[in-house]
């Protein structure tokens, strides 16, 4: 049997980037635009506040002696119980970003087409996408990387030359115009701003997802983490701010392709519909780096005895192509279920219950950095460790703030989620008790 080929470092910080890049920045400037440029002060605090997650995740890549990922990393404080509860809410939260981002797509390739789809064909080909993604990974962990490798740079070019040449078609006046259009207080506007930059950095903690799949993880997890968060928010930042001063705002609100629609401003359609195509092939990038991801995580979950063992079985090159089909045909399900004339609504609600179910695993992972390093067999100074711990808290708080701005509805119903999980621990903690299953035994 051949070896289970891995990832480098190269190909896991851009499946980190690509991650959140290709599904977070196709429609982040009609998002932000929906609040106004005031949406700009967000980014100052969530560019820090991912900035401290990555940090503490590159930290606990390096301090963990445990493999699965952010499972692993919760287990320190919260033992199996939270390393459960850490990949139930992760894994729950990929499958339904995933059926949004691929719904997504298929809303921005009728844009391009000029296509009218009802409500059922929308859904049928959002399911059509999400089978197409899967059956793509079935190359295992090496293919995937180089499938990221080279859709990535549909949103890279695009993205750099607009941050770049955008600014000789930027207006400042345009922009501070459309400062505050729906004057919303600064609390109101920051917190509809958070939960939306919140989404775009949604993936930074899939380097740690990825640990096992990738070359020599103590020292490439850290780097990939911090590589793609940093990339990422300089792109963010730089091209949905020009892009804000180059097409008028409530326009740019209205729109299912943002970047499309600044590139015809600044040149003529036909560019626009070719930047247009450019994110499709991106997002579609991103929605096959994400499919392997959910199933890296559901094999590492089932290694561990929290999920059933359907999933961790694997085929020569270790891709777990079951785990795979019955991710996606959870997917087709959700799909289905999320039948609607009022697409982008439906898009934001799933978007919004992602967010909340994936903060799970942050704050879990915030809290558990001090027993991490406690337990290390690091050399780590005393300051070093005051730090780290001071900006894991800063870095919960933030985390505990994007929650609460993502709305009551998303939380509600992430609530149910959660506690449903405890519920489900509670039938195979059996598992892990070694007395009892030892007692039962005898």
């Amino acid at each position: 049997m051949s070896e289970k080929k891995k990832m480098s470092v190269t190909q896991l910080t851009i499946v980190t980037a690509v991650n959140m890049m290709g599904s977070g920045i196709i429609m982040l400037p009609t998002n932000l635009a929906q609040v106004g440029t005031m949406s700009i002060l967000s980014w100052i605090i969530t560019t820090i506040g991912a900035t401290m997650l990555a940090f503490i995740f590159a930290r606990a890549g390096l301090y963990s002696s445990k493999g699965g990922g952010m499972g692993g990393y919760a287990e320190y404080s919260f033992g199996k119980a939270g390393a459960f509860l850490t990949n139930y809410t992760y894994g729950l939260s990929l499958v339904i970003a995933n059926a949004a981002i691929a719904i997504s797509s298929v809303g921005y390739t009728a844009v391009l087409f000029n296509v009218h789809l009802s409500p059922l064909a929308t859904a049928m080909w959002t399911i059509v996408v999400l089978w197409v993604a899967t059956i793509l990974n079935f190359g295992g962990a090496n293919i995937t990387g180089r499938i990221s490798t080279f859709t990535v740079w549909g949103v890279i070019l695009p993205v750099i030359f607009i941050s770049i040449v955008g600014w000789f078609y930027f207006s400042g006046s345009s922009f501070a115009k459309s400062w505050n259009p729906h004057n919303y207080s600064f609390i109101e506007g920051m917190g509809k701003s958070i939960s939306i930059t919140l989404w775009a950095f949604l993936g930074l903690e899939s380097a740690a997802a990825n640990s096992d799949a990738v070359e020599n993880p103590k020292k490439n997890v850290p780097i990939a983490v911090m590589g793609g968060t940093i990339g990422a928010a300089i792109m963010y930042i730089l091209s949905t701010n020009v892009i804000l001063g180059i097409s008028p705002i409530k326009d740019l609100a209205k729109s299912s392709a943002p970047f499309g629609l600044a590139f015809s401003h600044m040149f003529n359609p036909t560019i626009g519909n070719i930047v247009i195509a450019l994110m499709i092939i991106s997002c579609f990038g991103s929605l096959i780096g994400w499919q392997f991801t959910i199933a890296e995580v559901f094999r590492s979950s089932a290694a561990e005895k929290y999920f059933p063992k359907v999933f961790a079985k694997t085929i020569g090159n270790g891709t777990p192509i079951i785990g795979m089909v019955i991710i996606t045909i959870l997917q087709t399900l959700i799909s289905l279920m999320t039948i609607s004339p009022s697409l982008s609504k439906q898009f934001t609600i799933l978007v919004n219950l992602a967010v909340v179910t994936n903060a799970v695993p942050y704050v879990l992972t915030m809290a558990s950095i001090k027993t991490m390093q406690k337990e290390t067999s690091e050399n780590i100074s005393n300051k070093a460790m005051k730090w780290t711990n001071i900006i894991a808290i800063l870095a919960g708080i933030y985390t505990l703030y994007a929650i609460y701005s993502s709305g009551g509805i998303a939380v509600y119903y992430g609530a149910i989620v959660t506690f449903a999980g405890w519920t489900l621990y509670g039938f195979i903690s059996h598992r892990f008790d070694t007395e009892k299953s030892k007692s039962i035994n005898e």
